[in-house]
Protein backbone atom coordinates (compact mmCIF):
# COMPACT_ATOMS: atom_id res chain seq x y z
CA UNK A 1 0.00 0.00 0.00
CA UNK A 2 1.22 3.34 -0.57
CA UNK A 3 2.67 5.38 2.17
CA UNK A 4 2.81 9.65 2.62
CA UNK A 5 6.10 9.72 0.98
CA UNK A 6 5.89 7.54 -1.81
CA UNK A 7 5.52 9.33 -5.54
CA UNK A 8 2.69 9.62 -6.81
CA UNK A 9 2.15 10.00 -10.68
CA UNK A 10 -0.71 12.05 -12.75
CA UNK A 11 -0.51 11.79 -16.39
CA UNK A 12 3.06 13.04 -17.22
CA UNK A 13 4.02 14.96 -13.71
CA UNK A 14 5.14 12.91 -10.88
CA UNK A 15 5.03 14.41 -7.36
CA UNK A 16 8.47 13.51 -4.85
CA UNK A 17 5.25 12.28 -2.37
CA UNK A 18 2.09 12.60 -1.25
CA UNK A 19 1.64 16.23 0.64
CA UNK A 20 -0.14 19.26 -1.18
CA UNK A 21 -0.46 22.97 -0.44
CA UNK A 22 -4.12 23.91 -0.22
CA UNK A 23 -4.63 27.04 -2.24
CA UNK A 24 -5.01 29.88 0.72
CA UNK A 25 -5.54 32.88 -0.49
CA UNK A 26 -3.20 36.27 0.77
CA UNK A 27 -4.68 39.11 -0.15
CA UNK A 28 -1.34 40.58 -1.17
CA UNK A 29 -1.68 40.88 -5.01
CA UNK A 30 -2.12 44.38 -6.61
CA UNK A 31 -4.63 44.88 -9.35
CA UNK A 32 -4.39 40.62 -9.32
CA UNK A 33 -0.66 41.17 -9.85
CA UNK A 34 1.64 38.62 -7.52
CA UNK A 35 4.63 40.13 -5.88
CA UNK A 36 7.44 39.06 -4.03
CA UNK A 37 5.50 37.75 -1.26
CA UNK A 38 3.92 34.88 -3.15
CA UNK A 39 7.39 34.20 -4.49
CA UNK A 40 8.34 33.67 -0.90
CA UNK A 41 5.65 32.38 0.57
CA UNK A 42 5.50 29.50 -2.00
CA UNK A 43 9.12 29.20 -2.19
CA UNK A 44 9.31 28.33 1.02
CA UNK A 45 6.41 25.56 1.15
CA UNK A 46 8.67 23.86 -2.31
CA UNK A 47 11.52 24.14 -0.17
CA UNK A 48 10.06 22.84 2.85
CA UNK A 49 9.16 19.76 0.65
CA UNK A 50 6.11 19.21 -0.10
CA UNK A 51 5.18 17.74 -3.35
CA UNK A 52 2.63 20.06 -5.04
CA UNK A 53 2.88 23.97 -4.08
CA UNK A 54 -0.65 25.27 -5.01
CA UNK A 55 -1.04 29.11 -6.11
CA UNK A 56 -4.11 30.35 -4.62
CA UNK A 57 -7.95 30.97 -5.88
CA UNK A 58 -6.90 32.98 -8.71
CA UNK A 59 -9.65 34.90 -10.61
CA UNK A 60 -10.04 34.54 -14.02
CA UNK A 61 -12.16 38.02 -13.85
CA UNK A 62 -11.63 41.29 -12.09
CA UNK A 63 -15.18 41.14 -10.86
CA UNK A 64 -14.18 37.87 -9.95
CA UNK A 65 -11.88 38.85 -7.33
CA UNK A 66 -13.04 37.64 -3.19
CA UNK A 67 -11.63 41.00 -2.49
CA UNK A 68 -9.14 44.09 -4.54
CA UNK A 69 -5.70 42.32 -2.94
CA UNK A 70 -6.69 38.91 -5.01
CA UNK A 71 -4.84 37.06 -7.25
CA UNK A 72 -5.90 37.31 -11.21
CA UNK A 73 -5.14 35.84 -14.52
CA UNK A 74 -6.82 38.18 -16.52
CA UNK A 75 -4.37 40.13 -17.94
CA UNK A 76 -0.96 38.73 -19.74
CA UNK A 77 0.67 41.20 -17.61
CA UNK A 78 0.28 38.73 -14.86
CA UNK A 79 1.94 36.05 -16.39
CA UNK A 80 6.26 37.24 -15.79
CA UNK A 81 6.13 37.56 -12.22
CA UNK A 82 3.76 33.59 -11.86
CA UNK A 83 7.17 32.61 -14.47
CA UNK A 84 9.30 33.73 -11.51
CA UNK A 85 7.23 31.57 -9.39
CA UNK A 86 7.05 28.50 -10.99
CA UNK A 87 10.34 28.35 -12.42
CA UNK A 88 11.19 28.85 -8.18
CA UNK A 89 8.98 26.16 -7.30
CA UNK A 90 10.41 23.83 -9.94
CA UNK A 91 14.22 24.07 -9.54
CA UNK A 92 13.20 23.31 -5.58
CA UNK A 93 11.33 19.50 -6.05
CA UNK A 94 7.85 20.35 -6.29
CA UNK A 95 5.21 20.79 -8.76
CA UNK A 96 3.83 24.52 -9.33
CA UNK A 97 -0.41 24.18 -9.18
CA UNK A 98 -2.78 27.18 -9.53
CA UNK A 99 -6.31 26.72 -8.60
CA UNK A 100 -8.23 28.99 -10.82
CA UNK A 101 -11.68 30.97 -9.23
CA UNK A 102 -14.43 33.13 -9.31
CA UNK A 103 -15.92 34.15 -6.35
CA UNK A 104 -19.53 34.81 -7.77
CA UNK A 105 -21.75 36.16 -5.23
CA UNK A 106 -19.23 36.47 -2.54
CA UNK A 107 -16.92 38.83 -4.39
CA UNK A 108 -16.04 42.78 -3.82
CA UNK A 109 -15.33 42.51 0.08
CA UNK A 110 -12.96 44.13 1.90
CA UNK A 111 -9.72 42.56 2.73
CA UNK A 112 -8.87 40.46 6.24
CA UNK A 113 -6.78 42.09 8.48
CA UNK A 114 -6.19 45.04 5.83
CA UNK A 115 -5.30 47.16 8.41
CA UNK A 116 -2.52 45.76 9.66
CA UNK A 117 0.93 45.27 8.75
CA UNK A 118 2.17 45.50 4.68
CA UNK A 119 -1.40 44.65 3.61
CA UNK A 120 -2.31 48.38 4.75
CA UNK A 121 -1.04 49.47 1.53
CA UNK A 122 -3.24 47.47 -0.38
CA UNK A 123 -6.45 48.28 -0.80
CA UNK A 124 -8.74 47.98 2.43
CA UNK A 125 -12.72 48.38 0.97
CA UNK A 126 -14.03 48.36 -2.10
CA UNK A 127 -14.88 52.09 -2.51
CA UNK A 128 -15.92 51.18 -5.93
CA UNK A 129 -17.50 47.83 -5.55
CA UNK A 130 -18.07 46.18 -9.02
CA UNK A 131 -21.11 44.19 -9.55
CA UNK A 132 -21.18 40.86 -8.84
CA UNK A 133 -22.80 37.89 -10.49
CA UNK A 134 -24.54 34.59 -9.38
CA UNK A 135 -26.97 32.37 -11.19
CA UNK A 136 -29.48 34.03 -9.31
CA UNK A 137 -30.13 37.67 -7.78
CA UNK A 138 -29.71 36.53 -4.09
CA UNK A 139 -27.37 37.72 -1.64
CA UNK A 140 -25.09 35.14 0.25
CA UNK A 141 -25.98 37.24 3.69
CA UNK A 142 -27.52 40.03 5.56
CA UNK A 143 -25.09 42.89 4.63
CA UNK A 144 -23.95 41.44 1.00
CA UNK A 145 -25.03 42.94 -2.03
CA UNK A 146 -27.79 41.51 -4.17
CA UNK A 147 -26.02 40.34 -7.52
CA UNK A 148 -27.20 40.11 -10.91
CA UNK A 149 -28.53 36.69 -12.23
CA UNK A 150 -25.94 36.08 -15.31
CA UNK A 151 -27.52 35.85 -19.10
CA UNK A 152 -26.78 32.86 -20.54
CA UNK A 153 -24.68 35.43 -22.66
CA UNK A 154 -22.66 35.97 -19.30
CA UNK A 155 -22.14 32.73 -18.78
CA UNK A 156 -20.72 31.77 -22.33
CA UNK A 157 -18.03 34.95 -21.32
CA UNK A 158 -17.28 33.44 -18.23
CA UNK A 159 -16.41 29.95 -19.21
CA UNK A 160 -14.37 31.77 -21.92
CA UNK A 161 -12.61 33.33 -19.58
CA UNK A 162 -11.57 30.48 -17.89
CA UNK A 163 -10.26 29.30 -21.18
CA UNK A 164 -7.89 31.79 -21.26
CA UNK A 165 -7.02 32.27 -17.71
CA UNK A 166 -5.66 28.16 -18.20
CA UNK A 167 -3.64 29.54 -21.51
CA UNK A 168 -2.21 31.98 -19.26
CA UNK A 169 -1.22 29.58 -16.46
CA UNK A 170 0.15 27.26 -18.83
CA UNK A 171 2.16 30.22 -20.65
CA UNK A 172 3.11 30.67 -17.17
CA UNK A 173 4.30 27.51 -16.49
CA UNK A 174 2.11 25.91 -14.02
CA UNK A 175 2.15 22.40 -14.71
CA UNK A 176 -1.33 21.55 -12.56
CA UNK A 177 -4.15 22.96 -12.89
CA UNK A 178 -7.42 22.99 -9.84
CA UNK A 179 -10.94 24.67 -11.21
CA UNK A 180 -12.44 25.73 -7.96
CA UNK A 181 -15.72 24.40 -7.86
CA UNK A 182 -16.46 24.86 -3.80
CA UNK A 183 -17.36 27.24 -1.09
CA UNK A 184 -20.01 28.92 -2.34
CA UNK A 185 -18.06 30.90 -4.93
CA UNK A 186 -19.77 30.77 -8.70
CA UNK A 187 -19.12 27.61 -9.85
CA UNK A 188 -20.15 26.04 -6.77
CA UNK A 189 -23.39 28.45 -6.45
CA UNK A 190 -24.42 26.86 -9.73
CA UNK A 191 -24.79 23.17 -8.62
CA UNK A 192 -26.18 23.88 -5.65
CA UNK A 193 -30.19 24.11 -5.42
CA UNK A 194 -29.82 26.75 -2.14
CA UNK A 195 -28.57 29.42 -4.62
CA UNK A 196 -29.75 28.66 -7.67
CA UNK A 197 -33.29 29.55 -8.73
CA UNK A 198 -32.76 29.36 -12.69
CA UNK A 199 -35.19 28.10 -14.52
CA UNK A 200 -33.24 27.53 -18.05
CA UNK A 201 -30.62 25.55 -19.01
CA UNK A 202 -28.72 26.19 -16.13
CA UNK A 203 -30.42 25.31 -13.31
CA UNK A 204 -32.98 22.99 -12.12
CA UNK A 205 -32.15 19.62 -12.89
CA UNK A 206 -28.80 18.23 -11.67
CA UNK A 207 -27.99 18.43 -14.95
CA UNK A 208 -28.39 21.29 -15.73
CA UNK A 209 -27.37 22.43 -12.14
CA UNK A 210 -23.55 20.61 -13.24
CA UNK A 211 -23.41 22.39 -16.96
CA UNK A 212 -21.92 25.17 -15.82
CA UNK A 213 -19.18 23.45 -14.42
CA UNK A 214 -18.64 20.80 -17.35
CA UNK A 215 -18.80 23.47 -20.05
CA UNK A 216 -15.59 25.53 -18.19
CA UNK A 217 -13.73 21.84 -18.44
CA UNK A 218 -14.48 21.25 -21.72
CA UNK A 219 -13.17 24.63 -22.47
CA UNK A 220 -10.36 24.54 -20.78
CA UNK A 221 -9.01 21.16 -22.39
CA UNK A 222 -9.39 23.07 -25.88
CA UNK A 223 -6.15 24.76 -24.28
CA UNK A 224 -4.44 22.92 -21.48
CA UNK A 225 -2.12 19.75 -22.56
CA UNK A 226 -3.73 16.30 -22.28
CA UNK A 227 -0.42 15.03 -20.76
CA UNK A 228 -1.05 17.98 -17.74
CA UNK A 229 -3.47 17.08 -14.47
CA UNK A 230 -6.75 19.03 -14.35
CA UNK A 231 -8.30 18.91 -10.85
CA UNK A 232 -12.12 20.14 -9.30
CA UNK A 233 -12.20 21.33 -5.75
CA UNK A 234 -15.09 20.74 -4.82
CA UNK A 235 -17.60 20.85 -1.92
CA UNK A 236 -19.06 17.44 -1.56
CA UNK A 237 -21.72 18.68 0.76
CA UNK A 238 -23.45 21.55 1.57
CA UNK A 239 -24.38 19.45 5.32
CA UNK A 240 -28.16 20.36 4.80
CA UNK A 241 -30.39 17.98 3.03
CA UNK A 242 -31.98 20.67 0.76
CA UNK A 243 -28.57 21.26 -0.66
CA UNK A 244 -26.06 19.66 -2.90
CA UNK A 245 -25.17 16.30 -1.45
CA UNK A 246 -22.22 14.10 -1.33
CA UNK A 247 -24.71 11.35 -4.04
CA UNK A 248 -24.30 14.15 -5.95
CA UNK A 249 -20.46 14.92 -5.94
CA UNK A 250 -19.73 11.06 -6.43
CA UNK A 251 -22.75 11.21 -10.07
CA UNK A 252 -21.03 14.61 -10.73
CA UNK A 253 -17.08 12.85 -10.41
CA UNK A 254 -18.12 9.81 -12.64
CA UNK A 255 -19.07 12.93 -15.72
CA UNK A 256 -16.02 14.81 -14.68
CA UNK A 257 -13.89 11.74 -15.04
CA UNK A 258 -15.58 11.16 -18.72
CA UNK A 259 -14.15 14.26 -19.57
CA UNK A 260 -10.64 13.87 -18.22
CA UNK A 261 -10.48 15.28 -14.55
CA UNK A 262 -7.49 13.78 -13.02
CA UNK A 263 -8.42 14.87 -9.25
CA UNK A 264 -11.03 15.37 -7.22
CA UNK A 265 -9.72 18.10 -4.24
CA UNK A 266 -12.85 16.90 -1.53
CA UNK A 267 -13.52 19.60 0.71
CA UNK A 268 -17.22 20.99 1.50
CA UNK A 269 -19.65 23.40 3.11
CA UNK A 270 -19.65 27.66 2.81
CA UNK A 271 -22.86 27.82 0.10
CA UNK A 272 -24.48 29.36 2.88
CA UNK A 273 -24.16 31.18 6.03
CA UNK A 274 -25.42 29.83 9.25
CA UNK A 275 -25.38 25.59 8.15
CA UNK A 276 -24.22 23.41 10.77
CA UNK A 277 -20.99 21.74 10.16
CA UNK A 278 -19.80 19.10 12.23
CA UNK A 279 -16.11 20.45 12.15
CA UNK A 280 -13.84 17.48 13.95
CA UNK A 281 -10.36 16.15 13.14
CA UNK A 282 -10.01 14.54 9.67
CA UNK A 283 -14.17 15.55 9.14
CA UNK A 284 -13.73 15.82 5.52
CA UNK A 285 -11.76 12.64 4.88
CA UNK A 286 -15.37 10.42 4.45
CA UNK A 287 -15.74 12.68 1.74
CA UNK A 288 -12.52 11.63 -0.10
CA UNK A 289 -13.20 8.32 0.81
CA UNK A 290 -16.45 7.86 -0.42
CA UNK A 291 -15.72 9.42 -3.81
CA UNK A 292 -12.68 7.52 -4.37
CA UNK A 293 -14.04 3.72 -3.75
CA UNK A 294 -17.14 4.55 -5.41
CA UNK A 295 -15.75 6.28 -8.84
CA UNK A 296 -12.21 5.08 -9.30
CA UNK A 297 -10.92 8.69 -9.50
CA UNK A 298 -8.21 9.93 -7.49
CA UNK A 299 -8.75 12.36 -4.46
CA UNK A 300 -6.99 14.61 -2.19
CA UNK A 301 -8.00 14.63 1.53
CA UNK A 302 -8.39 18.11 3.39
CA UNK A 303 -9.56 19.51 6.49
CA UNK A 304 -7.59 19.55 9.76
CA UNK A 305 -4.85 17.47 8.94
CA UNK A 306 -1.95 18.31 11.35
CA UNK A 307 -0.24 15.00 12.56
CA UNK A 308 1.95 12.97 10.16
CA UNK A 309 1.71 9.34 11.17
CA UNK A 310 -2.46 10.40 10.75
CA UNK A 311 -1.22 11.92 7.38
CA UNK A 312 0.33 8.78 6.75
CA UNK A 313 -2.46 6.40 7.98
CA UNK A 314 -4.91 8.57 5.22
CA UNK A 315 -2.64 7.52 2.48
CA UNK A 316 -2.21 3.93 3.31
CA UNK A 317 -6.01 2.74 4.13
CA UNK A 318 -7.17 3.84 0.60
CA UNK A 319 -8.71 7.26 1.86
CA UNK A 320 -7.08 9.72 -0.57
CA UNK A 321 -4.09 9.42 -2.78
CA UNK A 322 -2.89 13.14 -1.53
CA UNK A 323 -3.39 15.18 1.39
CA UNK A 324 -3.68 18.89 1.35
CA UNK A 325 -2.45 21.21 4.33
CA UNK A 326 -3.41 24.64 4.68
CA UNK A 327 -3.37 26.33 7.88
CA UNK A 328 -0.91 23.37 9.27
CA UNK A 329 1.64 24.82 6.58
CA UNK A 330 0.98 28.31 7.58
CA UNK A 331 2.42 27.37 11.11
CA UNK A 332 5.21 25.15 9.57
CA UNK A 333 6.23 25.46 5.58
CA UNK A 334 8.69 23.09 6.66
CA UNK A 335 6.31 20.19 7.82
CA UNK A 336 6.99 17.88 5.02
CA UNK A 337 10.55 17.37 6.18
CA UNK A 338 9.77 17.32 9.64
CA UNK A 339 7.20 14.53 8.81
CA UNK A 340 9.89 12.74 6.92
CA UNK A 341 12.11 12.75 9.87
CA UNK A 342 9.19 11.16 11.80
CA UNK A 343 8.29 8.65 9.53
CA UNK A 344 11.27 7.75 8.09
CA UNK A 345 10.80 6.81 4.68
CA UNK A 346 12.92 4.76 2.83
CA UNK A 347 12.89 7.29 -0.22
CA UNK A 348 15.03 10.19 -0.15
CA UNK A 349 13.71 13.29 2.75
CA UNK A 350 12.72 16.22 1.18
CA UNK A 351 15.47 17.88 2.61
CA UNK A 352 17.29 20.71 0.58
CA UNK A 353 21.12 20.31 0.69
CA UNK A 354 22.08 23.68 1.71
CA UNK A 355 20.00 22.63 4.72
CA UNK A 356 21.03 19.31 5.53
CA UNK A 357 24.15 20.18 8.31
CA UNK A 358 20.16 21.53 10.03
CA UNK A 359 19.44 17.73 10.44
Amino acid sequence: MPQLFDSFTLKSITLRNRIGVSPMCQYSSQDGHASDWHLVHLGSRAIGGAGLVMMEATAVTPEGRITPGDNGIYLDSHIPKLIQITKFIKEHGAVPAIQLAHAGRKAAREIPWASKGSLSSVVAKCKDEWTIVAPSALAFDEGFQVPHALTEMEITEIVLAFKMAAKRALDSGFEFLEIHSAHGYLIHSFLSPISNYRNDRYGGSFENRSRFLLEIIEAIALVWPTHLPVAVRLSCTDWITEGWTLSDSVYLALELKKLGVDLLDCSSGSIAPHIKIPVTKHYQVPLSEEIRNKTGIATAAVGLITDAFEANEIIFTGKADLVFLARELLRNPYWPIQAAQKLNPPQQKPIPVQYLRGF
